[in-house]
């Protein structure tokens, strides 16, 4: 008959095996929703930079549109630099801490 302590052990062994499926999993979504992030910019500063040159160029159909879309490649890209400062603050941060 096993005593209380092993039936506290193999509870324990499965708690922790759940909570590493767990958090392998939300690892995986944060660096997928990151990566999807990155290209979302990445996408944005291509049609910026296509604006600007069909500008430059004379090609551009609509100024208005064109507009926007070099303001929000700039405001995109101001969004992604302040989400890397605050990551590079935060990992700073947690290097600091004592344990």
């Amino acid at each position: 008959m096993p005593s209380s302590i092993d039936k506290i052990s193999s509870l324990n062994n499965v708690l922790n095996a759940s909570n590493t499926e767990k958090v392998e999993s939300s690892s995986t979504d944060f660096s997928k929703i990151l990566k999807e992030s990155l290209e979302e910019v990445n996408d944005t500063q291509v049609k910026g930079d296509r604006a600007m040159a069909d500008i430059a160029t004379g090609e551009v159909k609509d100024l208005h549109q064109a507009a926007i879309a070099i303001n929000k490649a700039e405001i995109s890209m101001k969004m992604m630099l302040e989400v890397r400062n605050k990551a590079l603050s935060a990992y700073k941060e947690i290097a600091r801490t004592q344990i």
